[in-house]
């Protein structure tokens, strides 16, 4: 099938893709000829900028439905011999801003009319011209879109991500994102670009804190997030992204500094890990965290942690571990269930340990908990209680004993199988989400 949606990027001023005015000699080099084309579609800016004959139908870009049902009716028409007003012929052109397959509406038009169908004629994307406009590389940056979507991805991306860029949408720009990473502990600087490649065009640097007392235009394009001590990577990178997670979880006790070994022992930390399923775009809580060990192993699958613990010491714990392995966990010193009452909801819930809040603390976690609750316990008279705050939240749930015996050296160079405590894993799992029982 022959090209006929031609999708031309526009807004960075830079690149070949602009999209000009008709002029006697045709078109400008890149943009479409405007004596081909019957109909026109795109942001209300970006159609009053392209010069655009009065003969073009123009199709203002809000809801995407009833624009891209607009161009399949002119392909239609096209294909039954109606060349458009005027004899103008059948050719669709949409204006976007940056290149528009990157987040951009070329995954629509190719999902509705097939890639064959469209000439697509990038600009330099505003994510590459926020970062060259900072002087940064950014083929190890996580790159995010809250245009249109929960602005809580984006913002837990930032929070476990040295280095993050955001496009932004109503809602989700740079006040939004300075509020929620404020007040965190983590050292993050927001730079904010703004009208790119425009005569207005603006590039800020601010702390989360300013960034959310400000009132910003809607022209806003790209939110750096970046940690400023870990601008580039620490070497060469054949992967373009943020690093890949580790081979291997469920890391071995010594791997993290505790007391007295009280630390999540590695086997139950694998199946709580399994639980959990933590990731990019994941928050999760800690709860009773101690050495940390469970919010750094999340936190180094990708996911924002927040490490939450009631002794002094054993916050300054977590707060090393994190930092011996490389990533950002925030850590919280209060006693849960109180200390939970500001925190952002999660995605999932690790909760270690008993005392006598266990039983208000799980049923907090199941209730504000997105995803899945996991639980460990040494004691067999909680099992039910626990079970029954984690089903009246709505969560399905299940559990086993977990019982482990690890290969232990004996003189004459033998071995013995050295038993650990029993433990208790449960956990509960929201009906619809990945990871629930059929």
């Amino acid at each position: 099938m022959t090209a006929v949606i031609t999708v031309v990027g526009t807004g960075t001023g830079t690149g070949t893709g602009t999209a000009g005015a008709v002029t006697a000699a045709g078109p400008p080099p890149g943009g479409p000829d405007w004596r081909e084309v019957s109909l026109a579609v795109g942001a209300r800016r970006h159609l009053e900028a392209a010069g655009i004959p009065p003969e073009v139908r123009r199709v203002v870009l809000g809801p995407l439905a009833p624009a891209l049902d607009a161009i399949g009716e002119r392909l239609t028409a096209a294909r039954a011999g109606d060349g458009g007003p005027g004899g103008r012929g059948g050719r669709v052109v949409v204006l976007a801003s940056g290149d528009p397959g990157f987040f951009g509406i070329v995954r629509a038009l190719a999902e509705r009319f097939g890639p064959r169908a469209l000439d697509v004629r990038p600009a330099v994307p505003s994510v590459a011209a926020a970062f060259a406009r900072a002087g940064l590389p950014w083929d190890d940056a996580a790159v995010v879109s809250a245009h249109g979507r929960d602005p809580r991805t984006a913002v837990n991306v930032c929070r476990a991500r040295p280095k993050t860029a955001v496009l932004t949408g109503p809602g989700a720009g740079p006040a939004e994102l300075g509020a929620a990473l404020a007040g965190t502990g983590l050292r993050r600087t927001l730079v904010v670009a703004s009208a790119l490649g425009t005569a207005g065009e603006r590039v800020e640097r601010l702390s989360p804190a300013e960034a959310a007392a400000r009132t910003w235009p809607e022209t806003v394009n790209v939110v750096l997030c970046l940690d400023e001590d870990r601008l580039l990577a620490p070497a060469a990178r054949s992967l373009a992204g943020p690093p890949r997670p580790p081979a291997g979880w469920a890391l071995p006790e010594d791997a993290f500094a505790h007391r007295d070994s009280m630390i999540t022992k590695y086997e139950v930390r694998a199946l709580a890990l399994a639980r959990l399923g933590p990731g990019p775009g994941d928050l999760v809580w800690d709860i009773g965290a101690g050495s940390g060990s469970v919010a750094v192993e999340c936190a180094r699958l990708g996911a924002a942690a927040i490490a939450v613990e009631r002794a002094a010491d054993g916050a300054g714990r977590c707060r090393a571990n994190a930092a011996a392995h490389g990533v950002d966990v925030q850590t919280v010193h209060g006693a849960a269930p109180a200390a939970l009452a500001d925190l952002p909801d999660p995605d999932a819930v690790f909760v270690g340990g008993g005392g006598r809040e266990l039983e208000s603390i799980v049923s907090l976690s199941a209730r504000r908990a997105r995803r899945t609750v996991v639980v460990t316990l040494a004691a067999l008279d909680r099992v039910p209680a626990v079970r029954a705050a984690l089903g009246a939240a709505g969560l399905v749930a299940d559990g086993v004993l977990l019982q482990s015996s690890r290969l232990s050296p004996l003189p004459g160079e033998v071995t013995r199988l050295a038993a650990g405590n029993p433990v208790f894993v449960l956990w509960g799992t929201r009906p619809t989400t990945e990871g629930a029982p059929a």
